[in-house]
């Protein structure tokens, strides 16, 4: 069977809580980093969450 493209990464919370949530991406198609509008339960609002790496 052929490898999976799929990559792990962990959405950063902006607000600065450390909140983050962990999710996949396909690099072939979304080449740039991911940035989502998402619910951080630490700040108790949406927040932007940028992409970084797992360490």
């Amino acid at each position: 069977m052929a490898k999976s493209n799929i990559v792990k990464i962990k959405l950063v919370s902006t607000a600065d809580t450390g909140f983050y949530y962990v999710t996949k991406k396909n690099p072939r198609n979304i080449t740039e980093k991911m940035t989502m509008r998402k619910y951080d339960p630490v700040a108790r609002k949406h927040v932007d969450f940028k992409e970084a790496k797992i360490k």
